[in-house]
């Protein structure tokens, strides 16, 4: 299935005042995005793989799929997506679900293992953004002068938290869905199930352009309020 990820700062098409303004700038902005993008992505892909492999199924990793090679994880239209609207997705990790030792419990993990990467590395980033940010405030280190680097933590830093909540969402074809079906495989009619299979992308579509057209992003307000916490450790500490 695919991960769907994203990022607003970088939709071309969304924001064609700002490069028309300051081509430049905005080329700036992209650059920074991309490496954490490429990275978050080939990480959660390389979560799942990896998952699937120690539960029983060597699918993704006899296709070459368990691999930090962003190459080997890129969909072409869906990367390009990102690029002009902000929202795109990754090739699927192909998994055999019937390889796992234990059915639910590999569906549960190989399902989590994707936003677990991103978890652990948002944390990981948060970390450097606090040491980073500390000693851009001592300014003895010239090279963090310009921000590039700390803008570059940064923007890591909220991709991930966004990446890790969205698809925790239980919509189909997200994570999220699958530990949905798996808990209340037994307590829903199927028709339930079938419905977000057959919707479940149209729902997600739609709630995306629903927030964007009343201009409210849960991903920023609760990004931003990270950041803002992980500033002032830093000045604490």
């Amino acid at each position: 299935m695919p991960r769907f990820f994203g990022y607003n700062n970088c939709m071309i098409l969304l924001n064609l005042s700002e490069l028309i303004a300051d081509p430049l700038g905005f080329l700036k902005q992209i650059a920074c995005i991309l490496p954490v993008m490429l990275l978050s992505l080939t990480l959660h892909e390389w979560g799942h793989a990896f998952a699937a492999y120690k539960c029983g199924d060597p699918t993704a990793k006899n296709l070459g799929r368990m691999t930090m090679n962003p190459l080997k994880h890129i969909d072409p239209i869906g990367f390009l997506a990102i690029l002009l609207i902000g929202f795109g997705w990754a090739k699927p990790v192909p998994v055999n679900s019937r390889n796992y030792r234990n059915y639910k419990r590999g569906e549960v993990i190989v399902s989590l293992a994707g936003v677990t990467m991103n978890l652990l590395l948002a944390i990981v980033l948060s970390a450097a953004y606090v040491i980073l940010f500390r000693l851009y405030r001592t300014g003895s280190y010239s090279w963090l002068e310009n921000g590039i680097l700390i803008t570059v933590v940064q923007y890591g830093v909220v991709l991930n938290i966004a990446l890790m909540l969205f698809n925790l969402l239980p919509f189909y074809p997200l994570d999220g869905y699958h530990i949905f079906e798996l808990l209340f495989a037994r307590r829903l009619p199927l028709k339930v199930f079938l419905f977000f299979r057959r919707y479940g992308q149209f729902i997600l579509i739609g709630m995306l352009v629903l927030l964007h057209t009343i201009h409210f992003s849960p991903i920023s307000i609760i990004g931003n309020w990270i950041l803002l916490q992980l500033t002032k450790l830093s000045i604490m500490i």
